[in-house]
């Protein structure tokens, strides 16, 4: 199961953007919905009215989706939970998506968020995986998280997920704080690159990399009007630059290799 919730856990909507997209690409059924009577207060997410494509009045009410899809690659049912951060009830909301988890045989929860980041948008964005379970940190070769401090829905979905046994880790992508309107292609991009490779999958990416590649040709105009932030840029690059090695580790490349493969294989009904 991936899981994404606006809000606080979804900085440049990137996270959410990155499981929309999945969704679509993968032609996912949604299957369930949660009410949100039961966890929203709806004077801090409303909702919305607006007119249909028959042109009828009807109301959209926040909600969380379950939705169904099947890994091109190897038939794997795969859960997408997309929803907002709740305002209440935080346990027996999880419990709840936990609960539809377990009667469709998830044993794997990830959940995915963004962040803001002291990171320069001109470099790969990036995404760090991490898990409280030492089986999956050994399968994986990630590491536990240090974070201490206030946690979002995310963190308590992962939290709940473990305590009943299922395996569970986290992805998060680090966007640019200086650019932190939505939406983030270039971050949600990263994410879908790093279920890809956590899932042995290949992801019709359509037109989110030449998304991607405005939203930076975008912020370099920006950067180049305001000397301000140039040199914010600038300082960022070299720090970024610094704290890595000079030259595309083997490991970088290999993935990229595997990566480059799933797609033809794909191209190739494969």
């Amino acid at each position: 199961m991936l899981a994404a919730f606006e809000g606080w856990n979804d900085a440049g909507s990137a996270a959410t953007e990155a499981l929309t997209h999945l969704h679509q690409a993968w032609d996912a059924e949604q299957i369930d919905e949660l009410d949100p009577e039961e966890y929203h207060d709806f004077q801090v997410n409303r909702p919305v009215i607006a007119l249909d494509e028959d042109g009828v009045r009807r109301i959209s009410w926040p909600s969380t989706s379950v939705a169904v899809a099947r890994g091109p690659r190897t038939g794997r049912q795969v859960v997408l939970v997309h929803g907002i951060e709740p305002s209440m009830r935080w346990r027996r909301y999880c419990n709840e998506l936990l609960d539809i988890a377990a009667g469709l045989g998830v044993r794997t929860v990830v959940t995915v968020g963004a962040l803001l980041a002291d990171v320069p948008h001109t470099r790969p964005i990036p995404v760090n995986a991490t898990s409280e379970d030492a089986v999956v940190r050994a399968a994986l070769g990630l590491e536990a998280s240090t974070y201490e401090g206030p946690t979002g829905i995310v963190g308590v979905l992962q939290h709940e997920a473990a305590a009943r046994g299922m395996q569970s880790l986290s992805l998060w992508a680090a966007v640019p704080h200086y650019v932190a309107h939505p939406p983030s292609p270039k971050a949600s991009l990263a994410i879908l690159h790093r279920i890809e490779q956590l899932l042995g999958e290949s992801i019709p990416l359509g037109e989110l990399p030449d998304d991607a590649a405005a939203w930076q040709a975008g912020v370099d105009e920006l950067a180049g009007e305001d000397s301000e932030i140039g040199d914010y840029v600038r300082q960022l690059e070299q720090a970024k630059d610094t704290a890595e090695l000079p030259e595309a580790s083997g490991e970088a490349i290999a993935q990229e290799f595997e990566r480059y493969l799933r797609r033809r294989d794909t191209g190739n009904g494969g």
